[in-house]
């Protein structure tokens, strides 16, 4: 009787092993939703359930105009309340100047959004239809491009805007292995590791490509000294842990540069954007947005490990409740249609 209570206990001790080894590398694993993007140049991540947690009560409806109070009434979707996470794949176009412009994108959204009622809204608008892997993927015209949106789940949903269906199509084949921990885009393979624990929202790769304006990236009306093409890791994570609160947020950009001189190059020229943005930002009138931009100038820093520059930088614990109970009172926050 004793052996065999012994050899239960070191069953169950195993199993509990086991179960915590799961756990743990599940923790370091990417979220599914970037886990499903296809290959791509960037990567973009944000984790909305955190506002919504904290900050539910300052989400007041905006004013919404009509065509997409339409849309929320023909769908039952409202993007400000139910979508919870988006990961979006960068594409860079061979062409800047061609038809599809210089970055195509693909999105994985989750929350609550799919259904009947949407599924109605897609036959409406659809003007062509494909059938992939048991999935229905519908062909949407938008601003002189094709979008294509596809429901992968229950809870999730795949678009893209790319001129082929070659990327929605490996979404719907990467959403058949989700299960595997660490699958994913090889561009989330070897920069994932990079993103601080707990980062609310990140970015890895030619992160720049949105931002960049003649061959130079713009951020706030500044001109960065940093290439669109440039590797990139940025996140924003809670900095200091409050119960019940999301506390102040510690922003991180790193620059993967192709040499230590590089890197010092760089360091030294945002270094000097930085000074020269304080003092540029200083007469800004007193709002949540100018206000949570001068604490950011105040408390960044730059300096460079090896080929790597580094900017931190903290935003007051106020400031995403002040900001979001701001624009939730304006007249002018407006949503717009999405297709």
């Amino acid at each position: 009787m004793h052996r065999r209570t012994r050899s239960t206990l070191l069953i169950v001790a195993a199993v509990l092993a086991l179960l915590a080894l799961a756990i743990f590398l599940r923790s370091k694993a990417p979220p599914e939703a970037a886990r499903l993007l296809p290959e791509s140049d960037g990567i973009l991540y944000v984790d909305l359930r955190p506002i919504h947690t904290f900050f539910r009560k300052e989400l007041a409806p905006p004013e919404r105009v009509p065509e997409y109070q339409q849309f929320v009434d023909a769908t039952g979707i409202d993007w400000e309340r139910d979508l919870d996470q988006v990961a979006i794949a960068l594409h860079r176009m061979p062409d800047p100047n061609g038809p599809n412009g210089p970055v195509a994108y693909s999105l994985v959204m989750v929350g609550r959004l799919t259904g009947k009622k949407l599924n109605s809204w897609l036959e409406t608008h659809a003007t062509d239809r494909e059938s992939y892997a048991g999935k229905t993927i519908y062909s949407v015209p938008s601003q002189n491009r094709t979008v294509r949106v596809a429901q992968i789940g229950y809870d999730m949903m795949a678009v893209s805007n790319a001129p082929t269906p070659e990327q929605i199509h490996s979404i719907i084949d990467r959403h058949r292995s989700a299960a595997l921990p660490f699958a994913g885009s090889s561009l989330l393979e070897r920069h994932y590791h990079d993103v601080p624990l707990l980062s609310l929202a990140w970015g890895v790769g030619q992160i720049g490509l949105p931002f960049s304006e003649s061959g130079s990236i713009r951020i706030f009306g500044f001109s960065l000294p940093l290439e669109p093409d440039s590797t990139i890791v940025a996140s924003v994570a809670p900095a200091l842990p409050v119960p019940g609160s999301l506390g102040a947020l510690r922003v991180k950009v790193e620059e993967i540069a192709p040499s230590d001189d590089t890197a010092a190059s760089q360091a030294a020229n945002l270094a000097t954007l930085v000074t020269l943005a304080r003092g540029y930002t200083a007469p800004l009138g007193d709002n949540a947005a100018n206000n949570g931009l001068k604490a950011l100038l105040k408390t960044a820093e730059v300096t460079q490990h090896h080929e790597r520059v580094v900017i931190t930088a903290t935003l007051p614990a106020g400031f995403l409740a002040k900001l979001i109970a701001g624009e939730a009172t304006s007249s002018g926050a407006t949503p717009q249609a999405s297709q």
